[in-house]
């Protein structure tokens, strides 16, 4: 019975006005995704139930697999790109061939979830037209929508002539170190590449779909205060005012300071007393003291987002100068290091480009066009490592809520839609001439 409704629904769609604009291989593939829809459903809720937290590496491989069983049926040349070496499990790589000299597309995606095996959040449960469980839409609903727009392409017979690469990254969540070894490869695929589309989360405002054509950086920083440590009945006077006292006027004029558009500034961990240090992993930080002590040493850590290179240059030397002026009294040294981290995707005419070609194939589908989205309401993500090299295009996959929480939830009839979008959309550019 659900299957003839299904069918129903299908004729139904490729019958309205809106589908008229499709050629005939178009219309294929819409209904393609939807007659395979709970096969897309299957996969997604066995990619969920296999734990992959950044950290499981034995895990992330084994979603790989999962991978390289969808993607070699369609002609995909795939291998496996180890990394134990930066502390993660590796990448999936797979490569499609079609006619030469016609844009070569990168389809970028990730296996890891934030949810690690002592996690209580491992199952997927679907919920009527959501689906509940860990990376269910970030990014298993996203690979799952990819795997669905390839297979809508194979069946219509576009992905024939197709030059595909499809990069899933295994730390999206949490980068190996060092980055240069990390995020080698994918830069490499970036450069090799004409378009780039990224298969997270689709955002939706009001109801409104929301294309996204920038993102923001994302890089820790730490500092660390050190100060002379003498009795309290001293503080303000010959003995200074120690290390808390200081760390807390950086912190506040930091956020007097630096703030302007596009910018956002958080601090996520601090302490300070007789010692102060964080753990290995910079997640704890461990201190002593006593109210009689001046402090002698003080921490803090925490995170920069900006969204071009220049602002990040601009606002890290801001923040330097602000460290080094005006020291209270006592205060012996500060130091604040910026680590590796996500860079800027800026919002340049080329992704903005690609942008306007998926409102097209929305025109054609009878859908409303996507509006650019803010891109303060975008977090960090793999493409920012190509932006640099390549036109991009963000959230290709699944509408959610709850993303990184227990309370994770991907829109099921979303998969469908963005699959369908994607699809449309890499017919029309893999026959373009470079």
């Amino acid at each position: 019975m659900i299957g003839r409704l299904l069918a129903l629904a299908v004729a139904a769609f490729l019958a309205s006005p809106a589908t008229a604009a499709l050629t005939p291989a178009e219309q294929r593939m819409a209904a393609t995704v939807q007659a395979e829809n709970d096969r897309t459903l299957g996969l997604l809720e066995r990619m969920v139930n296999q734990n992959s937290g950044t950290l499981n590496l034995a895990g992330v491989e084994a979603v790989g697999r999962m991978i390289r069983a969808e993607l070699e049926p369609l002609g995909f040349q795939v291998r496996w790109i180890p990394l134990r070496e930066t502390g993660r499990a590796g990448h999936l790589v797979a490569t499609h061939k079609g006619r030469a000299g016609t844009k070569r597309l990168l389809l970028i995606g990730h296996l890891d979830t934030v949810f690690e095996p002592d996690s209580p959040f491992q199952r997927f449960v679907r919920e009527g037209n959501k689906g509940h469980g860990p990376g269910a839409s970030d990014d298993k609903g996203g690979v799952a929508v990819m795997i669905a727009a390839l297979r809508a392409m194979q069946a219509a017979g576009t992905l024939r002539g197709a030059n595909v690469t499809v990069f899933l990254t295994g730390d999206e969540e949490d980068a190996g170190s060092p980055q240069a070894i990390a995020r080698r490869d994918l830069i490499a695929a970036g450069k090799a590449a004409d378009v780039a589309l990224d298969f997270e989360g689709l955002v939706r405002e009001n109801g409104q779909d929301m294309g996204s054509v920038a993102r923001r950086s994302a890089q820790d920083w730490v500092l660390t205060v050190r100060a002379r440590s003498a009795h309290s009945s001293g503080v303000g006077g010959g003995s200074g005012y120690g290390a808390i006292y200081e760390l807390t006027r950086i912190l506040d004029t930091f956020r007097r300071e630096l703030p302007e558009p596009n910018l956002t500034y958080n601090v996520g961990l601090a302490g300070g007393g007789t010692t102060a240090a964080f753990d290995a992993g910079k997640a704890r930080v461990e201190a002593t003291g006593k109210p009689n002590i001046i402090a002698p040493v003080a921490v803090a850590r925490g995170d920069l987002r900006a969204l071009s290179a220049e602002q990040i240059a601009r606002v890290q030397a801001k923040m330097q100068s602000i460290v080094a002026q005006n020291r209270l009294a006592g205060v012996t040294g500060a130091e604040l290091v910026f680590e590796e981290g996500y860079p800027p995707m800026a919002p340049t005419a080329g992704n903005r480009a690609i942008l306007d070609r998926l409102n097209r194939v929305n025109a054609d589908l009878g859908l409303r066009a996507m509006p650019a989205l803010d891109p303060i309401k975008r977090g960090a993500g793999d493409i920012s490592f190509v932006a640099a090299d390549v036109d991009g295009l963000i959230g290709l996959g699944p509408a959610s809520s709850g993303d990184h929480t227990a309370e994770e939830r991907v829109d099921l009839p979303t998969i469908p839609l963005q699959a369908t979008r994607a699809a449309i959309l890499m017919s029309r550019l893999a026959r373009e001439r470079r």
